[in-house]
């Protein structure tokens, strides 16, 4: 079974949801059955590189509250944070554009370190105090300590084309699936999750999910010609 997860590093929603899907995913009894991939979900996605501003007043100017309203939005995302185990500042941290991290992460997937690489780029954006914005050789840094090459990671950041298509592709296909943000959880491409649901809620859905797959049905069975372990069969005249 496959599960896609649509995601951004800016997102503390999706760094709480991850935990806990992985909570839920760790009890599952089929876990090493379930492939996890995953996608790309700008929430700022016109933002500029060089556009790095401080979380407070990104977050009292995009939905029209008070600093300390949005203070207290930060604490509490902190305590939720804090109840899965994870670090969380809830001062201090700036927000800017993602689309390189999503670049990187393509580039990382291609190598298998795509989830190593979005654990650290999650815990460098929330957890430390070094900002991850506007910084390739932060983002060099954070590659190197997911296992990949640094001259590798630096040319991909110094190539805007560079995996730029995949990550527009799964920002279209996030939106075709209904998509209206993030985390949004896709189990087989039959069921949809959407938000950071408990891990309980998680559970139900792997269960549901693994126990309603279709097998593959054969409109036309045996007799065609195909290829298989002892090798093809010769074309019948």
């Amino acid at each position: 079974m496959r599960v896609e997860i649509w995601s951004d590093i800016a997102c503390p929603w999706c760094y709480v949801g991850k935990a806990r899907f992985e909570r839920a995913l760790a009890a599952f009894p089929h876990r090493d059955e379930v492939e996890v991939v995953h996608r790309s979900f700008e929430l700022d996605p016109g933002r500029a590189k060089d556009d790095v501003q401080p979380v407070l007043a990104m977050l009292a100017a995009k939905y029209g509250m008070s600093e300390a309203q949005a203070q207290a939005g930060e604490d509490d995302l902190g305590a939720q944070a804090a109840a899965e185990g994870l670090p969380y500042l809830t001062r201090g941290r700036d927000h800017g554009s993602t689309f390189d991290m999503h670049r990187l992460l393509h580039f990382a997937r291609e190598r298998g370190r795509q989830e190593a690489l979005l654990d650290l780029l999650y815990r460098a954006n929330f957890a430390e105090e070094r900002s991850v914005f506007g910084d390739d050789e932060r983002l060099v840094a954070l590659a190197v300590a997911a296992g990949l090459d640094a001259d590798g990671a630096r040319a991909v950041l110094a190539d805007p084309a560079a995996y730029a298509d995949e990550v527009r592709a799964d920002e279209r296909e996030a939106a075709q699936l209904g998509a209206r943000g993030v985390p949004f959880f896709v189990l087989d491409r039959a069921y949809g999750v959407s938000g950071a649901q408990p891990a309980e809620v998680f559970a139900r859905a792997l269960t549901q999910a693994w126990g309603e797959r279709t097998p593959v049905r054969l409109v036309a069975g045996d007799g065609g010609d195909a290829c298989g372990p002892d090798g093809c069969a010769a074309p019948q005249r």
